[in-house]
This record gives structure tokens, sequence and C-alpha cells, in this order.
């Protein structure tokens, strides 16, 4: 149960939810100390009282952590509409984080549009959101205590939904847990690195329209895999601070990206209406990009090309989930085809 709090004397105080009064927490300190927490965020600092029991989350990567800590959500809003209405079988309409959810959360919207109606409907006693949502800030703190945090700041976003759930000891278990499965990644691929050290990793649409440089710097699709020894390949023009951005590149600039030993194409596919059903997520996501790779005379003239060194992975899965389920999602599909060539 979350305690409201109320000014006094410039602290917040814990009322009774019987009488609205002081409780009888504030008579001791050190229990009000225990019983309230006060979270930094991007927005400023949020006091957190009790322990919350409806959660709603905006964003996949929120999500993630969420359940990573064993906690269920009382409401979720996707970065795409997969699913329209409340998800009342998580498994067949979140992707690749339904299975692990026992509750029916009220889908409340998307995450850059979060239905402000839907938020309240489901009573949250904490929001989790991201800096994305700066402009609802004001209005999603007067439902409840409300947290934004960066995307991809997944050690931080961790402590921090951990200290509102009351959980710190299991965030750091989850991280050490983490720190050790990419350890073991980066001896199993010791030898492929060795003899292929170089990637080039884009993501990019079926239809092959639209291509975006990845990076160790602007997202963690690409910094996993530079933790595991690998040597991303960028056009050498390129700024540290354009690095740390989106960057666009056309067919035409592949050649001058020849050195790759080999390259990782992240698919996206934000055409929701063709997705019916998430055992076929994958597919929906990478749809006909690699065939539209293998038609393509550019790409087929890159050596990664003529090696057989192309892979197909599905954006969403590092850009959505980068926090300790997605790491061990995402290194399972990169060790399925750099390591066994799937």
């Amino acid at each position: 149960m979350t305690v409201a709090c109320q000014e006094v004397d410039n602290r917040s105080v814990p009322l009774s939810a019987e009488t609205g009064s002081p409780s009888a927490e504030t008579e001791s300190p050190a229990v009000a100390s225990a019983a309230c927490h006060t979270i930094e965020h991007t927005a400023g600092a949020t006091e957190i009282c009790g322990q919350p029991e409806n959660v709603v989350v905006l964003g996949s990567n929120l999500l993630e952590l969420m359940l990573a800590l064993e906690v269920q959500p009382a409401g979720f809003a996707d970065r795409f509409p997969f699913h329209a209405g409340d998800y009342d079988n998580p498994a067949q309409q979140i992707p690749y984080l339904g299975p692990q959810i026992t509750s029916q959360p009220a889908n409340v919207g998307l995450v850059f549009s979060p239905s402000l109606e839907a938020i309240a409907k489901a009573e949250p006693d904490l929001i989790l959101g991201s800096a994305a949502n700066a402009a609802q800030y004001e209005t999603l703190s007067t439902i409840a205590p409300t947290l934004l945090l960066e995307w991809f700041d997944t050690e931080a976003n961790l402590q921090a939904i951990a200290t509102a759930v009351r959980q710190p000891e299991r965030a750091a278990t989850l991280l050490a847990e983490t720190q050790e499965r990419v350890a073991a990644a980066q001896t199993d691929f010791a030898s492929v690195i060795t003899a292929h050290p170089q990637v080039l990793m884009l993501a990019a649409d079926p239809q092959f329209a639209q291509l975006t440089l990845i990076t160790s710097q602007n997202s963690f699709c690409g910094s996993l895999v530079a933790d595991l020894g690998f040597e991303l390949v960028y056009l050498p023009e390129l700024t540290e601070a354009e690095l740390t951005q989106p960057t666009a590149i056309s067919l035409e600039t592949l050649p001058q990206l020849n050195e790759a030993d080999a390259i990782i194409l992240l698919g996206f596919n934000d055409q929701v209406n063709q997705l019916t059903n998430m055992d076929e997520f994958e597919q929906h996501q990478l749809k006909s990009l690699p065939q539209q790779w293998e038609e393509n005379a550019i790409a087929q003239s890159l050596d990664a090309s003529q090696a057989g060194r192309v892979y197909f992975i599905p954006a969403y899965l590092c850009l959505g989930l980068p926090g300790p389920i997605g790491t061990e999602l995402y290194l399972n599909e990169l060790e399925a085809q750099l390591l066994n060539g799937r």
C-alpha cells in the first residue's frame, strides 16, 4: 500500500488513510524515514511512501525492469500499438515480455502519447515513464507519484525502480548477474572476434528505404556488441557528437564501410495492423528485409555479404529491452546467429 504524503514544516509526512491526519508513523523519525524514499529522476525528485501495488508503466524498457524485479504491472503503454484494448492475454499481445506477465494490465496508450484518462482509471500508486513524457509530467504527478527515467540508463533506472518498490538488494543481484552473463559471452565470442572483429550495424525498415547507423554511443544495441569485444564500423567523417545520435545513411554510402567483416541488420516494422500473433513477431519485424538485402546489388557487393556474414535481428529486442531480460534475449540471438550459424 502507498501512503499519501502531506507537506508539514517543509517535509512530507505520511497521512492516515482513515483520518487524513498525520499517521502514527510520524511519531518516530526512524519509522517515517523507512516508510518514505525520495527518488531523483530526470524531472526532479519524487517522494514515494509505502509499498506501491498498482504501477503503470510507460515503455517496454521499464516494464522489463519491473518484471525482473518480480513486480506485475497494472497498466502498460508500448512504443507501437501492437495491440488494441486491454492486455487480457499478455503472452499474445506484448512482445517478448508477455509470457512473464501474470496480471491483465490496462492498455494506457503509447509511450509518447499516453492516455491520461486510462492511467487515472487504473488507479496507480506509482507511474514510471521516460524523458519522452516530460510534457505530461505535471498532470501525471497529480494522478500518482511519477518517475521519469532515461531510456537506456538501465543501471540507474533499475536502482530507482527497485528503491520505489522496496527491492534494492534484488537490483544489485540482477546487475551482478547481467555482468556475469556478458563476461561469459565475451569468452564465447573470443574466437569469432579474433577472426572477424569489425561489425557494421544498421537499423532498417522492411522496404529497405531507411538505413540508420547503429553505434556504441547511440543505443544499447551497439554498446552490447562493442562490450563483447567487436569493433563497430562507422563513416570516418562522423564526429563524436554525431555518433551519439541516430544517423541516417544511404545505400550508396555502404561501399565506404566495406571493411566490416560482418553486418548486423536490426529490422523494424511499424505496420502493426499486419501483426496478429506474437509468435510471429520476429517475422513481422523483419518481414522482407532479408530478401531486399539479397536483391540489392550494392548490398551484395559488400565483402560481408559475399562471405555470408549478414545477420537479421528485430530492433525491438535491443532498442525496447535494454535491461537484464533483454540482455539475455539479445545475447541468445547473437549467439544463435554469429556462433551457431543459424
